[in-house]
Formats: C-alpha cells, structure tokens, sequence
C-alpha cells in the first residue's frame, strides 16, 4: 500500500481560514476531520459564488459540501462494568480498520488496523500508542500490537519520519520516538529477532531526529531538531518544519501569537514544536514560567526527549551486534557521548534533580517536571542520583491521586494539579527498575485508585485526572477533558497485572 494523493486542509485557503476564525464550532479540530464531498477546487469555487449572496449561512455551507466526523461516543457504554473489563471491552470499540475510501479528508489511511486514543483523537498518535501497547500486552492482542508496529514502519518507510497522528496536519512534526520502546514489546512477544526485522525504519527514523548533526558549528549551533552545545555535544530539541498557525487550533494560535507581541511565525514555531512534545502545553515551555504567549520550546533541550534518543542508539547498537560489528562501534559511541552529555546538561547535584536545558541562555530552565524521571526508567541514573530524585518526588510531587506533571499551576493540561497515565508509569517503572520499589508501589496503587474512583463516579476512563482532589476533574488546556481512552486503558491494565502477579 502506497500513500495515495494527499489532502491538505489548506488547499481550502481561504476557506478554510474563514470556518476557523468563525469559530462555528466548539472544537477547533472538528472542520480539519470533516471529509470534503467534492475537489477542493470545486468547493472553492461554490464558496466564492455563494459566500457574497444575500443570507449567505456558512455553517449550511460547510454542511453541504463537508461530511461530518461521527460522534465519538457512538456504541459507547460501562455500565455495569469495572475498569478492567471496561478497558478491555474498548479495544474493540478504539480499534479502525484500515480505510479503502479514496475519500478521507485529511485522515492518512493506514494499511493494518490501529488503535485511537478516543474522543476528539479519532486518529492513531504516536507516542500514545506505545502506553496503549502495555495494556494490549497484557490482553494478549499481540497481532494488533504487530499491526500497529507495522502501520508506524509503514510510515516512516513512506514519510520519512512517524508524524505526530495520521493527519496531514500533522506532517511538519512527530511526538516523542517510542517507535524502539514499541519494538521491544514486539520482541518481548515473539522472540529478540523482532529487533533486526525493524532494524531499516530503526534507522531512518534515528536520521529523521539527528538530520543536520554533521553540518552543526560554533556559528551555527542548531538545526531543525539537532543542538551543538558549547562543548560539542549533540543533543536534541522539538521542532515543527511549519511556522503557521495550527490547523487543528488555528484561532487559538492566532490569539497567542497576537499576545506575544513576537514575530508570529516564530511564535507558531513554538507552539507547534511543543505540540510535537506531547505536553502540549506546559510551563516546561515557557519564558515567564506562567503563559503560553512566552512559548520558546525550540530554545529548550528536553531531559526526557534525550533519554528516548539514547534508547534508540541503545536499541541500535543491539542490533548492530549481531553482524555489523563497525556501526556497532560507531554507534556506541554516540551512546556514550549522549549519556555524558545528559547527565552534564540536564543533571542538577544541587537540586538533586534533572531538569531540561536552556540552550541559549546556557542553564538548566529550573522547572520541575516529571521528564526528570526519564533518566531512571532507562536506567542511567547513579544509585546517588536515584534516591535524590525520589526525594523529590516524595516531597514535592507526589500527591493523593498519584504524581502531578509539574509543580506549577497555569490552567495549562500538562501542569499542576494534573496527573498523566503515561508519567505515571515512566515513574512507577524508574523507581522500580532502581529499588524504590516502596515508592513505586505507591504510585501505581495511588494512580489505580484515582482511576477506579473516577470510573466508579462517571463510568468513564479519561485522558487525564487532578491528582490533588478526585473529586475535581482535570482540566486546562485547549479542549475538554477526553474518555477513551487509550493510554490510560494500556497503563491500568499494565498496572492491575503486575500488582496481581506482584
């Protein structure tokens, strides 16, 4: 299966531009989901004819020549259910088929069935999946994890890259690169060899995310997501090929660029490489520590990012072992420059923390988030390092309902008092690999109860929770709070099994 023509919603311009700042409906993602009836060409054609009649209605317009996406809670019911069987019974309602219809919109039609998170996110997402993966593990669905492995292989042997969602939207990004953490639950599946199977998208993908490195220099120290620090070292940033409004928020962005009082196109830069983060948005990306208007992600060096790109090196080198024995070298290499280069840029021995690094003002940013559990979950953090950071974490970050995201409120969804499933078990699983397991145990039992709690009030499995008072639900952000949902299923399940088993 090839990658048939593509939609772009900004074939629509202006159109498209028109629906959006018209705000004809509540969610901004909504129009970009909607299926055109006709040609782009013909739609613009009607619209100019029509748009200058007396009673022009444009939302009877967008009706007429669009197909709405269905509602998301269609099918849709918990009731007389417990999490659990509720989790497992929504594999099935979460799963597409792969889509035939030449006619998709902006949707990128995938080869093999995949799971979407739920709600508004009616498309497969990178970096959640891998969370979603955890609890298809324990379910023993392991075709559909080998299905959704191969529809992110296809991707990156078509595009180049994993982007952020199956949307063309989202080409000028990804999210962060689980692809290798995804192919080792392959493997932990169906045997080691799996590994050297992805071993050509392993690698594209790792040019993707280091695309540039060699051409860095004193004079020009970055490039798309490659950083030179003042040593020489390489590490990574969050970057967007794009500097235009989202189409998926486009009016939002408009009125953060318009606060700035910034160039806006730099502006939509940062917005938009914060949504390739995946903590979209958050404090972590702010200047001012407090508004999003202050957004400045590609200044900043994410701890967290770095850790997934040395377990690709890491992975890599696995693979390399068993018959290319000079990449395997080579390879290493870069492993041992990046881990040095993390616990210099992004290690704090007086906080006793990790945090990310401001790149151009040559200092860790200061904010504490959970991205510095990063360096335990892969396991590169000294036994020292480990008790400092569960230190804080005890002292500052946990709470009743499991782990805030940050320590910081700003109505902003990655922010306090907001708790995320997969910072839960990036957390739960560092603390355990390094002998917390106190604390870890703690985590998991306090995120389950939260979850449990919640269901039991609404019947419903969200996309996040306050993690200070159940009985307020989470919120900030650009959208309402979503059920599903996918990585919260994944990562609950993962959690009940390994408490059983335990």
């Amino acid at each position: 299966m090839a990658v048939h023509k593509l939609f772009y919603i900004e074939d629509l311009s202006p159109l498209y531009e028109d629906v959006q700042t018209a705000k004809l409906f509540p969610d901004s993602k909504f129009f970009v989901d909607c299926i055109p009836n006709s040609s782009a060409e013909h739609i613009l054609a009607a619209y100019r004819l029509q748009k200058t009649l007396p009673g022009f209605d444009l939302r009877g317009f967008v009706a007429t020549w669009f197909r709405f996406p269905e509602a998301s809670t269609a099918g849709y019911s918990s009731e007389g259910k417990t999490p659990a069987s509720h989790a497992h019974a929504l594999w099935d309602f979460l799963t597409r088929e792969p889509d035939t219809d030449t006619a998709t919109g902006t949707l990128i039609p995938l080869p093999y069935p995949y799971i979407v998170p739920g709600g508004r996110f009616r498309e497969i997402y990178y970096w959640d999946s891998y969370f979603t993966m955890l609890g298809l593990q324990v379910d023993h669905k392991t075709q559909l994890i080998q299905h959704m492995v191969d529809n992110f292989a296809w991707l990156i042997d078509e595009l180049g890259f994993i982007p952020n969602g199956n949307r063309t939207y989202y080409l000028g990004r990804s999210q962060p690169p689980f692809f290798s953490l995804m192919v080792t639950i392959l493997a932990q599946e169906k045997g080691r060899d799996v590994l050297a199977t992805y071993r050509t998208q392993l690698e594209k993908e790792y040019a993707f995310w280091m695309d540039g490195a060699e051409g860095l220099s004193q004079e020009h120290p970055a490039h798309r997501r490659v950083v030179r620090l003042e040593d020489g070292s390489i590490l990574n940033r969050h970057w967007d090929d794009n500097d235009t409004p989202r189409p998926e928020a486009f009016s939002e962005d408009l009125h953060i660029a318009s606060l700035s009082g910034r160039d806006p196109a730099t502006v939509y830069r940062h917005i938009r490489a914060g949504a390739e983060s995946g903590w979209d948005y958050t404090c972590r990306w702010f200047k001012d520590g407090s508004n999003l208007h202050t957004v400045e992600t590609t200044d900043i060096i994410p701890v967290d990012l770095n850790c997934l790109l040395l377990f690709l090196e890491i992975a890599l080198c696995t693979i390399y072992e068993l018959n290319d024995p000079h990449a395997m070298e080579a390879m290493l290499k870069k492993v041992m420059l990046r881990n040095r280069a993390i616990e210099k840029y992004c290690w704090s021995g007086d906080k006793g923390f990790y945090f990310d690094y401001h790149f151009h003002d040559r200092h860790h940013t200061g904010v504490y988030s959970l991205a510095g559990v990063y360096p335990l979950f892969f396991n590169i953090a000294s036994p020292e390092q480990v008790k400092k950071v569960a230190s804080v974490v005890t002292e500052q970050f946990l709470q009743p309902g499991g782990l805030l995201s940050t320590l910081t409120e700003t109505g902003q969804q990655w922010d306090a008092p907001n708790g995320w499933a997969p910072l839960q078990w990036i957390a739960y699983k560092g603390f355990q690999k390094n002998g917390e397991t106190a604390l870890a145990d703690m985590i998991r039992d306090r995120w389950m109860h939260t979850n449990e709690a919640v269901f039991n009030a609404s019947g419903k499995m969200m996309e996040k929770y306050n993690v200070t008072n159940q009985d307020t639900n989470a919120g900030g952000g650009e959208y309402p709070n979503q059920d599903g949902f996918g990585w919260t299923n994944g990562v609950y399940l993962k959690m009940k099994s390994e408490k059983t088993q335990g």
